[in-house]
Order: C-alpha cells, then structure tokens, then sequence
C-alpha cells in the first residue's frame, strides 16, 4: 500500500523573488496550515512520506522548495535570515496570513528567523534537530561528519551515517526510511546542486557565530515552540536544543534517546503524533 502524500501533484507558484515548486495536502480548514522547512541539501522530494500522511491525517500540509533548491528558480540567500524571506515570499505568494513553522535542521535555523522577523506570521513554531546556533560551549562539529555532509555525491551510505545511529536497529530503520523515500525520488532524482548547497553551507558558518544566529534574540519568540531532538544527534548536538529551551519562556523539550538527527523519520507515526498534539 502506497502513501497518500506519494500521490500529490507538484504544483508552481511565482513570487517576488522566486517560481516557488510546492505541494499542498492534507485536511483543508484544519486551522492554520503546517509549512514544513526542510534539511541542508534537502528537497521536498525528501521528507519521509510515513511522517507526512501522520500529519495530512489532521492537517493542510505544504512541503516546497525554497528559492534557488531543486525544481524552484531563484537564488539561495547566503544568510539563514535571507532565507527566511523567501520563504515569507513562498507563503505570502500563497496568501496566507497565518501558518504553523516545522523546520528540521537548517529548517529550523530558518524558520526560528522567521518567527522572529515575521512574529504575527506564525501561530506555533516546530524546531527539529535544530539550534538556535552561536550556543556557548557548544562542541565542535565532529570532522568526519563535516567531510560526510559535504562530499560531492551523497550516497545511501552517507544518509545512514548522518542521520542514524550506526547499531544495527538503528540502521535497519534507516534502510527502511531510504525505501519509503524511492517512490519519489526514483522518478524525480531531485537533488540540490553543488552552488546551491555551497550557498546553504557559507550560511551554516555564519550562524555557528553568536553574532549571526538567533541566540541571543530567542527571549523575543513568545509564540509555543517544540524543541525536540535525537539524543545522539551527530549533526546538531542534543545540548544546543537543551540550551535554546532554557532560554525561552514558552517553550517544551522532546528528546529521543535511540536516535539521531533522523529521529523524525525513525518515528514517523510517534513524532508526527506528538506534532499534532502540540498543534492542538
């Protein structure tokens, strides 16, 4: 049996800066609509689709592609910041006034700057496998993960290492999370190209600064805020999403202690479970 998400057709929208390729499913008249920021070198073609119906069992749901990835036009802004606004132009350009953020990883460096520079924009904000960046004392970026996620091809083999522990349990999910993923990208081979991801990785430097992130502003998201995380996130530590919770008023911690940065799509239907009450 297929996934109903599997099944939506890709639709195109033009705004200020971009023709924006999105997809748009799920319960209409659900409340606000979930938008849904997605990973570094990540398309739409590469959210879980076990997670997606999870979600598009309760709500209106939009995955897209931000300016310059995959199938839109347009150029990567070189900041998290710029991004932000081309996704405000993304959901502007569909003219929607109100809309609940799901970003994962530097989704969520994203979305946490749209919340902050567009606060009547977002109802509640998801911040997964993610960080507020320039976190004091936050450890170093392992070198063999840094050398993994920006090899020129990625493979399967990458995907389990980023994203998955590497027991045996974990990586079986994992292999299982690739398959789920085929039905899309075997027609589609959505990737994002080496200038794009380029552009995404000179702005992940900017926001591992204290000067470039939203660290010391999180006091100003007064909104709900998910923080939830893999306990043995190799790629962003689990103690950066600690550190941002303590900081903000409104906030709530969810941590998975047999997963990482993927944990979303180890947990599908738990995660996608646990959203939808927050939602709520």
């Amino acid at each position: 049996m297929g996934f109903a998400s599997d099944a939506i057709d890709t639709r195109r929208i033009e705004g200020k800066s971009a023709i924006y390729a999105y997809r748009d499913f799920g319960v209409t008249n659900s409340g606000p609509p979930l938008v849904l920021f997605t990973r570094f070198r990540g398309t739409m073609d590469h959210w879980d689709p076990a997670f997606l119906d999870t979600l598009a069992s309760e709500r209106r749901v939009i995955v897209f592609d931000n300016a310059g990835v995959s199938e839109s036009t347009g150029q990567v802004a070189l900041t998290f910041a710029g991004m932000a606004e081309t996704a405000v132009d993304f959901i502007t350009a569909l003219c929607l006034t109100q809309v609940d953020l799901l970003g994962w990883s530097i989704g969520g460096f994203i979305s946490q700057m749209v919340a902050l520079n567009h606060p009547d924009l977002v109802r509640r904000l998801l911040v997964v496998g993610s960080g507020p960046g320039g976190v004091p004392g936050s450890p170093e970026l392992d070198p063999k993960v840094a050398e993994t996620m920006t090899s020129s091809i990625s493979t399967d083999e990458d995907f389990l290492y980023l994203f998955f522990g590497l027991d045996e349990a974990s990586q079986r999910v994992g292999k299982a999370s690739l398959k789920r993923l085929e039905p899309r990208l075997s027609k589609s081979h959505a990737e994002v190209g080496a200038d794009a991801w380029g552009r995404q990785l000179q702005a992940i430097l900017k926001w591992a600064g204290e000067d470039g992130s939203a660290w010391s502003r999180l006091e100003e998201i007064t909104i709900p805020v998910l923080v939830a995380n893999g306990a043995h996130d190799v790629m962003v530590d689990a103690g950066d999403s600690f550190a941002m919770v303590r900081r903000m008023k409104n906030a709530t911690a969810l941590f998975y202690g047999d997963a990482g940065h993927a944990f979303l799509f180890q947990h599908p239907n738990e995660f996608g479970k646990a959203t939808l009450d927050f939602l709520r």
